[in-house]
Protein backbone atom coordinates (compact mmCIF):
# COMPACT_ATOMS: atom_id res chain seq x y z
CA UNK A 1 0.00 0.00 0.00
CA UNK A 2 1.15 3.48 -0.82
CA UNK A 3 2.06 5.81 1.78
CA UNK A 4 -1.19 7.90 2.58
CA UNK A 5 -0.98 11.91 3.14
CA UNK A 6 -3.48 13.73 5.65
CA UNK A 7 -4.30 17.47 4.90
CA UNK A 8 -1.30 18.79 6.95
CA UNK A 9 1.26 17.00 4.34
CA UNK A 10 2.02 14.42 7.12
CA UNK A 11 2.22 10.50 6.46
CA UNK A 12 -0.92 8.79 7.85
CA UNK A 13 -0.15 5.62 9.35
CA UNK A 14 -3.62 4.09 9.56
CA UNK A 15 -6.33 4.64 7.27
CA UNK A 16 -9.22 6.67 9.11
CA UNK A 17 -13.10 5.26 9.35
CA UNK A 18 -14.23 2.29 7.49
CA UNK A 19 -11.23 2.24 5.16
CA UNK A 20 -8.85 1.22 7.90
CA UNK A 21 -10.92 -2.05 7.47
CA UNK A 22 -10.16 -2.95 4.12
CA UNK A 23 -6.81 -4.38 5.39
CA UNK A 24 -8.61 -6.51 7.25
CA UNK A 25 -10.50 -8.30 4.11
CA UNK A 26 -10.62 -12.47 3.75
CA UNK A 27 -9.05 -12.14 7.33
CA UNK A 28 -10.90 -13.58 10.54
CA UNK A 29 -12.94 -11.10 12.51
CA UNK A 30 -14.80 -10.54 15.57
CA UNK A 31 -17.59 -8.20 15.53
CA UNK A 32 -19.59 -7.10 18.18
CA UNK A 33 -23.04 -6.00 17.34
CA UNK A 34 -24.86 -3.17 19.59
CA UNK A 35 -27.58 -6.15 20.91
CA UNK A 36 -24.86 -7.36 22.62
CA UNK A 37 -24.22 -10.57 20.08
CA UNK A 38 -20.65 -12.00 19.13
CA UNK A 39 -19.94 -12.46 15.79
CA UNK A 40 -16.84 -14.31 14.48
CA UNK A 41 -16.24 -14.89 10.96
CA UNK A 42 -14.03 -14.54 7.95
CA UNK A 43 -14.61 -11.05 6.27
CA UNK A 44 -15.40 -10.90 2.62
CA UNK A 45 -16.81 -7.31 2.14
CA UNK A 46 -17.82 -3.96 2.97
CA UNK A 47 -18.98 -0.49 2.27
CA UNK A 48 -18.47 3.06 2.91
CA UNK A 49 -21.50 2.56 5.54
CA UNK A 50 -19.66 -0.02 7.79
CA UNK A 51 -22.09 -2.96 6.34
CA UNK A 52 -19.90 -6.12 6.63
CA UNK A 53 -20.26 -9.39 4.57
CA UNK A 54 -19.23 -12.43 7.10
CA UNK A 55 -18.66 -16.13 6.05
CA UNK A 56 -17.96 -19.06 7.64
CA UNK A 57 -19.64 -17.04 10.88
CA UNK A 58 -20.28 -18.10 14.25
CA UNK A 59 -22.21 -16.36 16.67
CA UNK A 60 -20.38 -16.94 19.75
CA UNK A 61 -22.12 -16.85 23.31
CA UNK A 62 -20.37 -15.99 26.64
CA UNK A 63 -22.01 -17.03 29.94
CA UNK A 64 -19.43 -16.72 32.63
CA UNK A 65 -16.25 -18.64 31.89
CA UNK A 66 -17.80 -20.36 29.46
CA UNK A 67 -18.36 -20.20 25.66
CA UNK A 68 -20.62 -22.35 22.59
CA UNK A 69 -20.92 -21.55 18.94
CA UNK A 70 -23.47 -21.56 17.01
CA UNK A 71 -22.64 -21.83 13.37
CA UNK A 72 -24.52 -18.88 10.84
CA UNK A 73 -22.76 -19.33 7.90
CA UNK A 74 -22.97 -16.17 5.64
CA UNK A 75 -23.75 -13.44 7.76
CA UNK A 76 -24.70 -9.78 6.41
CA UNK A 77 -24.39 -7.04 9.07
CA UNK A 78 -25.81 -3.52 8.79
CA UNK A 79 -23.06 -1.24 9.62
CA UNK A 80 -25.46 1.17 11.87
CA UNK A 81 -25.41 -2.03 14.07
CA UNK A 82 -21.34 -2.52 14.31
CA UNK A 83 -20.14 -1.43 17.97
CA UNK A 84 -16.62 -3.13 17.64
CA UNK A 85 -14.83 -5.33 14.98
CA UNK A 86 -11.27 -6.58 14.40
CA UNK A 87 -8.91 -9.48 13.82
CA UNK A 88 -8.81 -12.11 15.71
CA UNK A 89 -6.09 -14.93 17.11
CA UNK A 90 -7.20 -17.55 19.08
CA UNK A 91 -3.35 -18.41 19.31
CA UNK A 92 -2.54 -15.78 21.61
CA UNK A 93 -2.46 -16.47 25.51
CA UNK A 94 -5.37 -16.09 27.49
CA UNK A 95 -7.64 -17.48 25.62
CA UNK A 96 -7.40 -21.08 27.25
CA UNK A 97 -9.12 -20.10 30.22
CA UNK A 98 -12.54 -20.10 28.98
CA UNK A 99 -14.09 -23.47 28.34
CA UNK A 100 -16.50 -24.38 25.64
CA UNK A 101 -19.18 -25.87 26.05
CA UNK A 102 -21.79 -27.60 24.11
CA UNK A 103 -24.33 -25.33 21.53
CA UNK A 104 -27.02 -26.81 23.57
CA UNK A 105 -25.18 -25.85 26.55
CA UNK A 106 -24.32 -22.81 26.66
CA UNK A 107 -28.10 -21.77 25.62
CA UNK A 108 -29.31 -23.51 28.84
CA UNK A 109 -26.96 -21.79 31.03
CA UNK A 110 -27.64 -18.42 28.92
CA UNK A 111 -31.19 -18.81 29.68
CA UNK A 112 -31.08 -19.72 33.25
CA UNK A 113 -29.02 -16.62 33.59
CA UNK A 114 -31.34 -13.96 32.06
CA UNK A 115 -34.10 -15.66 34.19
CA UNK A 116 -32.00 -14.87 36.96
CA UNK A 117 -31.02 -11.84 35.60
CA UNK A 118 -35.11 -10.50 35.20
CA UNK A 119 -35.43 -11.26 39.07
CA UNK A 120 -32.67 -9.20 40.33
CA UNK A 121 -34.42 -6.83 38.07
CA UNK A 122 -37.98 -7.19 39.81
CA UNK A 123 -36.74 -7.28 42.82
CA UNK A 124 -34.63 -3.60 42.22
CA UNK A 125 -37.66 -2.15 40.56
CA UNK A 126 -39.61 -3.46 43.84
CA UNK A 127 -37.31 -1.91 46.22
CA UNK A 128 -37.32 1.66 43.85
CA UNK A 129 -41.08 1.90 43.94
CA UNK A 130 -41.13 1.52 48.13
CA UNK A 131 -38.99 4.14 48.06
CA UNK A 132 -40.82 6.34 45.78
CA UNK A 133 -38.27 6.77 43.10
CA UNK A 134 -38.14 5.40 39.42
CA UNK A 135 -36.76 2.73 38.31
CA UNK A 136 -35.21 2.55 34.93
CA UNK A 137 -33.54 -1.09 33.58
CA UNK A 138 -30.31 -0.77 31.51
CA UNK A 139 -31.58 -3.04 28.92
CA UNK A 140 -33.40 0.37 28.05
CA UNK A 141 -30.11 1.96 27.07
CA UNK A 142 -30.21 0.58 23.79
CA UNK A 143 -33.01 2.97 22.90
CA UNK A 144 -30.44 5.98 23.07
CA UNK A 145 -28.39 4.76 20.30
Amino acid sequence: MANLVDDLGQEMLYLPGTASLVQDIDKRVMVVLRDGRTLIGFLRSLDQFANLLLTQTVERIHVRDMYGDIDRGVFMVRGENVLLCGETDFQKPGFEKLKQVSQEEILKIQAEELKEKEERQKLLKKAFQERGMPYYSMDVADDCF
